[in-house]
């Protein structure tokens, strides 16, 4: 989402600018993404050298990981393509044999068996995901059965499929149940088909996730899971948050005065309204903050106010409505507006439309806005202190998102890669992780009652790049 819509041909120049980076010392810009939006599957030829490096280190994690006592290689090419997703997806079909050396020996100096027998060859299937610009490889699937002796064809069957008529009876009851809890109808047998194979390819992303994840999340099956990662982007995403060059400075937020509380929890303190939703709109930003003004608000005059996030979708000249904003320009519309109205003034419908502003129902006004700072403890100390922060975060693992605290691999959840705004409202522990608590605007069924936690303490996600807050004198 990140990066609109670069397209491939920039790769060579972006792959050079990563490594001029490394030369040149350029730190945490190596975590800046280079690749657009995740493409179709590239098929692959064997001389391909991205390829060559993938089978390497899959050679190498697949003899670190196995009890045999010789070493086994690559001895036939069967079929390789690659994705771009937050990186590079390779997904390689070979046959792995044993080669003559045992394991204390170097694998590229040893010679295959000439005794058929004695190979013992291997149909492997292996997900690795390379990102080039953190110089790190990840071995996400492997998956191995012994080649029939029979084998007269190309053609591999992955062996997680070795039970096909179970896996389908059990994947369609899994979407039946699906279709009914979210009431999901689909226009005709093509397109219920077409959402049932993007259904299954959710489940096994969710799979990596949970398999993957370094906190306590469930990941499975959501509201959302039967649409592609670009229509999930493109429909409740919000594109403009990663484009930096758009962003306007903003002054710097007074220091908290204090240290930050153990936990602190605002919805104990009435400072928050009920969990809300945007619907098929990229309106985000718009309920990041006013939600934040909520709480400014109540915390300067007693009163909770549910405030219009419509009225920013349709008057706020400086943002995209349901194309995407920036919490940094929706502030400066409000000012400029001189405020905001309630929900039930100016109720939500989830689309643009001509602008209904009225001056004399301002329920709420700002006087100016601060950006807090990138620091996680002081931006815990300025929440306890001053009220919800709006803030911005990759969202990579929030489709598929139950509960817990999520903490997923950066791979995952790159920092630069920030494409939805939300609210957070508190934080503490659970079991041992500390977590923020954060309210998301995809509505009640979403989550926890709405709310996502997400790992504190290890800027995941980008949580801590764009943190802001209105002020209300």
């Amino acid at each position: 989402m990140v990066l609109g819509n670069r397209s491939c041909p920039l790769i060579p120049w972006l792959a050079l600018a990563a490594v001029l980076g490394s030369v040149l010392g350029l730190g945490e810009d190596l975590d800046r993404p280079l690749f657009g939006p995740p493409g179709s599957p590239i098929q692959l030829k064997e001389s391909d050298p991205g390829l060559r490096k993938a089978l390497l280190f899959a050679e190498e994690r697949y003899n670190r990981g196995s009890n045999a006592m010789h070493l086994r290689r690559v001895s036939r090419f069967i079929s390789a393509s690659k994705q771009l997703v937050k990186g590079i997806r390779y997904t390689l079909t070979v046959e792995l044999s044993n080669t003559q050396c045992k394991k204390s020996n170097m694998l590229r100096t040893c010679d295959f068996y000439p005794e058929q027998h004695k190979l013992k060859t291997e149909v492997c299937v292996f997900e690795v995901w390379d990102v080039p610009w953190q110089g790190t490889s990840t071995l996400l699937k492997q998956k191995c059965q012994p080649k029939a002796e029979s084998e007269e064809t190309n053609k591999v069957e992955d062996s997680s499929t070795s039970h096909p008529l179970e896996e389908s009876v059990e994947l369609l009851g899994q979407f039946k149940e699906f279709m009914v809890k979210y009431n999901k109808v689909y226009s005709s047998q093509e397109e219920t088909d077409r959402r049932l194979l993007i259904f299954h390819e959710n489940l096994k992303t969710a799979e990596k996730l949970q398999s993957l994840d370094q906190g306590s999340a469930e990941y499975g099956v959501t509201k959302f899971s039967d649409l592609t990662e670009e229509e999930f982007r493109s429909t409740y995403l919000n594109p403009m948050l990663s484009q930096w060059t758009l962003h306007r400075q903003m002054k710097p937020a007074p220091p908290a005065k204090g240290p930050a509380p153990d936990s602190w929890d605002w919805r104990d303190r009435g400072a928050v309204s009920s969990v809300k939703n945007q619907g098929m709109c990229g309106s985000c930003w718009a309920f990041s903050v006013t939600g934040n003004i909520e709480g400014q608000w109540f915390l300067r005059n007693g009163t909770l106010l549910s405030l219009s996030e419509q009225e920013l979708v349709d008057c706020d000249r400086l943002d995209e409505a349901c194309r995407g904003g920036l919490p940094s320009n929706a502030y400066e519309a409000i000012e400029k507006l001189g405020g905001l109205e309630t929900e039930t003034d100016y109720s939500y419908t989830g689309h643009k439309q001509t602008c209904d502003f009225t001056a004399r129902k301002v329920a709420a006004y700002i006087n100016s806005s601060v950006e807090l700072s990138k620091d996680e403890k002081e931006i815990a100390a300025w929440l306890a202190e001053n009220g919800p922060v709006s803030v911005a975060l990759n969202a990579f693992a929030m489709q598929f998102y139950r509960k817990g605290v999520s903490h997923p691999l950066k791979i995952f959840c790159n920092p630069w890669m920030i494409d939805h705004a939300v609210l957070m409202v508190g934080y503490g522990e659970r079991k041992g992780i500390p977590f923020w608590a954060i309210k998301n605007s995809w509505g009640e069924d979403y989550g926890e009652q709405g709310y996502y936690y997400l790992h504190r303490g290890s800027n995941a996600c980008g949580i801590n790049r764009m943190c802001s807050s209105a002020v209300v004198n």
